[in-house]
């Protein structure tokens, strides 16, 4: 299996109305060195309905600038449709919606 593969698998575990960061995916795709390796996967990500790619986000709670599948207000949108909430510096909550390893 390719690095990507095992980083597609990670993030399709990722529960509705949670999120995880790149570094929790790489880990636990086999490389805790791979966050950047998770963000090239994700951004040309084959099937944008079935890998939830926008479940992903910095371990800050940021969101990617780079989004891939139409910009950063449309990840939001996305995790917001789940039910995730965002504190007023427009992060993530991770205490409350980050998948506890």
């Amino acid at each position: 299996m390719t690095a990507f593969e095992k980083i597609y698998e990670v993030v399709k575990t990722i529960p509705k109305g949670k999120v995880m960061s790149y570094g929790q995916v790489a880990l636990l795709a086999g490389n805790p060195r791979w966050s950047r390796v998770v963000g090239y996967a994700l951004h040309v990500n084959p099937q944008p309905m079935v890998i939830p790619c926008h479940r992903v986000v910095m371990k800050d709670g940021s969101l990617s600038k780079g989004f891939a599948f139409g910009g950063e207000n449309a990840q939001r949108a996305l995790l917001e449709s789940e039910g995730i909430k965002f504190c007023e510096d427009e992060k993530v909550e991770m205490k409350k919606f980050m998948v506890k390893l």
